[in-house]
């Protein structure tokens, strides 16, 4: 049987949004609703890898694990990696990386997705959703995947690029892509060890790597896209509708 660990990295110094992991909603803090959501997946164990000692407490108190891990990191892949080395585990065989600031998560999609990596046995995998409006479009925070072919709530597409900015009229499979990967261990392995390409570097999106290195990656249908916290804006929205009580 294949085994699967989530870990979600985690840390303070967010550049427009500083300390929103512990932002609180419904008196919980964001980086412990994600853990939450992650262990109802049922897929694996669940840690967080934190970059604050502040996170680590916050978690552990709320009934998560978590470890501390360095600062210098430049992307959550990096973080993760540290902390799969540091939590020594062995038989692993997929690691699946959550975004810590996104509570509304599905557990079905992070089960769909560790499904199809397993059926597939994927390098790495990842989420996309339907891009809902023109606004998400010319969204630069708002990332985008072009696939192959077109997502259905079956298929595993190889992506074939990410970039933020779409303004071609070409009607391409182009989705709103989901920043949660799930990577083979052994492409993990090989994936820190690559150095930055400049397309990932100019774009700011590390998956960019992975396809100049001629690394898969596939994507799977969403039911929904998760709300990400990147400003007071979003985090105010965001706690609004989760703490609604008709």
């Amino acid at each position: 049987m294949r085994k699967t660990i989530i870990l979600i990295p985690s840390r303070m110094a967010a550049q427009r949004l500083p300390g929103k992991p512990l932002l609180k909603i419904n008196n919980l803090p964001i980086i412990s609703h994600v853990v939450d959501r992650a262990k109802d997946s049922g897929v694996g164990e669940v840690v967080v890898c934190a970059e604050d000692k502040e996170i680590v407490s916050v978690v552990e108190k709320n009934g998560g694990k978590a470890i501390l891990t360095g600062s210098h990191h430049k992307n959550g892949t990096e973080r993760i990696y540290e902390g799969i080395q540091k939590l020594k585990k062995k038989g692993i065989d997929f690691v699946l990386s959550l975004q810590g600031d996104e509570p509304t998560v599905q557990p079905k999609d992070i089960v769909r997705l560790n499904n199809l990596m397993i059926e597939n046995n994927a390098e790495i995998g990842t989420l996309a959703a339907e891009i809902k409006n023109e606004s998400m479009m010319k969204n630069r925070n708002v990332v985008k995947v072009i696939t192959k072919e077109k997502l259905n709530n079956y298929n595993f597409a190889k992506a074939s690029n990410f970039l933020r900015i779409y303004e071609s009229k070409e009607n391409l499979n182009i989705y709103h892509h989901i920043g949660i990967y799930c990577y083979k261990f052994s492409i993990l392995e090989k994936f820190v060890a690559l150095d930055r390409t400049e397309n990932e570097i100019k774009n700011s999106l590390e998956q960019l790597r992975a396809l100049d290195n001629n690394i898969n990656i596939n994507v799977a249908l969403a039911s929904t896209s998760p709300i990400g916290i990147d400003t007071n804006e979003d985090y105010l929205e965001l706690k609004k509708i989760m703490e609604y009580k008709p």
